[in-house]
Protein backbone atom coordinates (compact mmCIF):
# COMPACT_ATOMS: atom_id res chain seq x y z
CA UNK A 1 0.00 0.00 0.00
CA UNK A 2 1.12 3.65 -1.07
CA UNK A 3 0.94 6.47 1.10
CA UNK A 4 -0.30 9.56 -0.04
CA UNK A 5 1.67 12.44 -1.24
CA UNK A 6 1.35 15.60 0.58
CA UNK A 7 0.47 18.10 -1.91
CA UNK A 8 2.72 21.88 -1.48
CA UNK A 9 -0.26 25.04 -2.82
CA UNK A 10 1.35 28.10 -3.06
CA UNK A 11 1.81 30.81 -5.59
CA UNK A 12 4.98 31.07 -7.58
CA UNK A 13 6.21 27.57 -6.20
CA UNK A 14 6.93 28.85 -2.41
CA UNK A 15 5.94 25.48 -1.35
CA UNK A 16 3.87 26.31 1.80
CA UNK A 17 0.88 24.66 2.51
CA UNK A 18 -2.49 26.48 2.29
CA UNK A 19 -4.24 26.57 5.06
CA UNK A 20 -8.09 27.08 5.82
CA UNK A 21 -8.84 29.98 7.80
CA UNK A 22 -10.47 29.33 11.05
CA UNK A 23 -12.51 32.50 12.15
CA UNK A 24 -11.83 33.64 15.96
CA UNK A 25 -14.22 35.73 18.20
CA UNK A 26 -12.51 39.28 17.21
CA UNK A 27 -13.03 38.42 13.17
CA UNK A 28 -16.83 37.98 13.64
CA UNK A 29 -18.73 41.33 14.05
CA UNK A 30 -22.29 41.42 15.11
CA UNK A 31 -25.17 42.53 12.67
CA UNK A 32 -28.90 42.78 12.56
CA UNK A 33 -31.18 42.09 10.06
CA UNK A 34 -34.60 42.60 9.26
CA UNK A 35 -36.63 40.70 6.56
CA UNK A 36 -39.88 41.74 5.14
CA UNK A 37 -41.58 37.89 5.39
CA UNK A 38 -44.67 39.36 3.15
CA UNK A 39 -46.02 37.10 0.39
CA UNK A 40 -43.07 35.30 0.44
CA UNK A 41 -42.88 31.13 0.66
CA UNK A 42 -42.24 29.36 4.02
CA UNK A 43 -39.95 27.12 3.28
CA UNK A 44 -37.72 29.11 1.36
CA UNK A 45 -37.47 31.87 3.42
CA UNK A 46 -37.10 29.77 6.58
CA UNK A 47 -33.96 27.83 4.62
CA UNK A 48 -32.83 31.47 4.20
CA UNK A 49 -33.31 32.27 7.54
CA UNK A 50 -31.04 29.51 8.98
CA UNK A 51 -28.21 30.29 6.58
CA UNK A 52 -28.44 33.99 7.62
CA UNK A 53 -28.42 32.70 11.59
CA UNK A 54 -25.21 29.88 10.96
CA UNK A 55 -23.42 32.77 9.35
CA UNK A 56 -22.86 30.76 5.77
CA UNK A 57 -23.46 33.79 3.51
CA UNK A 58 -20.00 35.29 5.12
CA UNK A 59 -17.10 34.26 3.54
CA UNK A 60 -15.25 33.89 7.09
CA UNK A 61 -17.73 31.17 7.54
CA UNK A 62 -16.59 28.83 10.51
CA UNK A 63 -18.73 25.88 11.28
CA UNK A 64 -17.81 25.50 15.16
CA UNK A 65 -18.55 29.59 15.88
CA UNK A 66 -21.16 31.48 16.41
CA UNK A 67 -21.98 34.18 14.20
CA UNK A 68 -23.50 36.88 16.46
CA UNK A 69 -25.62 37.85 13.44
CA UNK A 70 -29.44 38.67 14.94
CA UNK A 71 -32.35 37.87 12.62
CA UNK A 72 -35.77 39.95 13.02
CA UNK A 73 -38.78 39.03 10.78
CA UNK A 74 -41.92 40.45 10.16
CA UNK A 75 -44.98 40.20 8.52
CA UNK A 76 -44.78 36.54 9.45
CA UNK A 77 -48.32 36.07 9.12
CA UNK A 78 -48.41 37.49 5.30
CA UNK A 79 -46.01 34.40 4.63
CA UNK A 80 -47.17 32.11 1.76
CA UNK A 81 -47.36 28.25 1.60
CA UNK A 82 -47.37 26.92 -2.45
CA UNK A 83 -49.74 24.54 -3.77
CA UNK A 84 -52.04 23.10 -1.54
CA UNK A 85 -50.34 22.59 1.84
CA UNK A 86 -52.32 25.11 3.92
CA UNK A 87 -54.89 22.54 3.51
CA UNK A 88 -53.29 19.68 3.34
CA UNK A 89 -50.14 19.31 5.31
CA UNK A 90 -50.70 18.70 9.27
CA UNK A 91 -48.39 20.22 12.22
CA UNK A 92 -48.11 17.19 14.67
CA UNK A 93 -47.10 17.27 17.98
CA UNK A 94 -47.00 14.55 20.93
CA UNK A 95 -47.65 15.32 24.49
CA UNK A 96 -45.69 12.32 25.57
CA UNK A 97 -48.73 10.39 26.98
CA UNK A 98 -49.99 7.04 24.77
CA UNK A 99 -52.41 8.46 22.32
CA UNK A 100 -51.26 12.10 23.06
CA UNK A 101 -51.01 12.93 19.68
CA UNK A 102 -52.21 16.33 18.78
CA UNK A 103 -52.10 17.32 14.77
CA UNK A 104 -53.49 21.10 13.59
CA UNK A 105 -53.99 22.22 9.89
CA UNK A 106 -51.40 24.70 8.19
CA UNK A 107 -53.71 27.01 7.25
CA UNK A 108 -55.55 27.20 11.33
CA UNK A 109 -51.53 27.10 12.77
CA UNK A 110 -50.86 30.29 10.61
CA UNK A 111 -54.15 32.21 11.35
CA UNK A 112 -53.59 31.36 15.07
CA UNK A 113 -49.65 31.81 15.31
CA UNK A 114 -48.09 32.30 12.39
CA UNK A 115 -44.73 33.88 14.82
CA UNK A 116 -44.64 29.66 16.21
CA UNK A 117 -45.14 28.34 12.62
CA UNK A 118 -41.98 30.18 11.12
CA UNK A 119 -39.46 29.58 14.31
CA UNK A 120 -40.61 25.85 14.41
CA UNK A 121 -39.36 25.93 10.79
CA UNK A 122 -36.35 27.69 11.17
CA UNK A 123 -36.00 25.60 14.20
CA UNK A 124 -36.01 22.40 12.31
CA UNK A 125 -33.31 23.52 9.64
CA UNK A 126 -30.64 24.29 12.17
CA UNK A 127 -28.24 21.84 14.37
CA UNK A 128 -30.07 20.10 17.21
CA UNK A 129 -27.29 20.98 19.63
CA UNK A 130 -26.35 23.56 22.16
CA UNK A 131 -24.75 25.75 19.02
CA UNK A 132 -28.06 25.51 16.82
CA UNK A 133 -29.67 26.69 20.38
CA UNK A 134 -27.75 29.66 20.39
CA UNK A 135 -28.49 30.78 17.02
CA UNK A 136 -32.40 30.09 17.76
CA UNK A 137 -31.96 32.80 20.21
CA UNK A 138 -30.56 35.18 17.72
CA UNK A 139 -34.04 34.69 15.68
CA UNK A 140 -36.79 37.25 16.64
CA UNK A 141 -40.15 36.82 15.00
CA UNK A 142 -43.41 39.04 14.81
CA UNK A 143 -46.46 38.99 13.16
CA UNK A 144 -47.13 42.74 11.66
CA UNK A 145 -45.01 45.27 10.51
CA UNK A 146 -43.79 46.90 13.79
CA UNK A 147 -40.95 45.34 15.74
CA UNK A 148 -38.82 46.71 19.10
CA UNK A 149 -35.45 46.77 17.86
CA UNK A 150 -34.92 49.88 15.98
CA UNK A 151 -31.97 50.90 18.46
CA UNK A 152 -29.91 48.54 16.86
CA UNK A 153 -30.10 49.40 13.09
CA UNK A 154 -31.17 46.76 11.73
CA UNK A 155 -30.15 46.09 7.97
CA UNK A 156 -32.74 45.16 5.39
CA UNK A 157 -32.06 41.69 3.81
CA UNK A 158 -33.84 41.80 0.35
CA UNK A 159 -34.94 37.53 -0.13
CA UNK A 160 -35.62 37.10 -3.44
CA UNK A 161 -36.23 33.52 -4.04
CA UNK A 162 -35.32 31.86 -7.24
CA UNK A 163 -38.69 30.77 -8.29
CA UNK A 164 -42.49 30.80 -6.64
CA UNK A 165 -45.12 28.78 -8.01
CA UNK A 166 -48.35 29.94 -8.45
CA UNK A 167 -51.14 29.85 -5.72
Amino acid sequence: MCRPVPVKFGLGGTGKNMRTFMAKEKDIERKWYVIDAAGLPLGRLASEVARILKGKHKTIYTPHMLSLIHVVVINASKVILTGKKAQQKFYYRHSGYPGGIKKIRYDHFLAKNPELLFYLAVKRMLPANRLGRAMLKKLKVYRGADHQHHAQQPIEWVFVPKRVAER
